[in-house]
């Protein structure tokens, strides 16, 4: 499917860190890229679309969450996730 994988151990805080808003915003971000390329196959999956759009919402929340806690953890992530904002 997609060419780009992501390292989620780059996005731990420490060894085993699976809650943090960093990590977290990561491992929906590589579902993101799955189901988004899967919906290029598949485009009367609306079923998965709904679950996309809700995966979407949900890391733009963790987003805003990060960005108010600590800007510079903020930028790091979108950066290294190379994320539009």
């Amino acid at each position: 499917m997609s060419e780009t994988t992501i390292n989620l151990k780059d996005f731990q805080l420490h060894e085993k860190d699976t809650g943090s808003a960093d990590y977290q915003v990561a491992l929906l971000t590589q579902s993101i890229v799955h189901l988004t390329d899967h919906l290029n196959i598949h485009k009367k999956d609306f079923a998965s679309r709904r679950g996309l759009l809700k995966q979407v919402a949900r890391r733009r929340k963790l987003l805003d969450f990060l960005k108010r806690d600590s800007e510079e953890r903020y930028q790091k992530t979108i950066k290294a996730l190379g994320l539009r904002r």
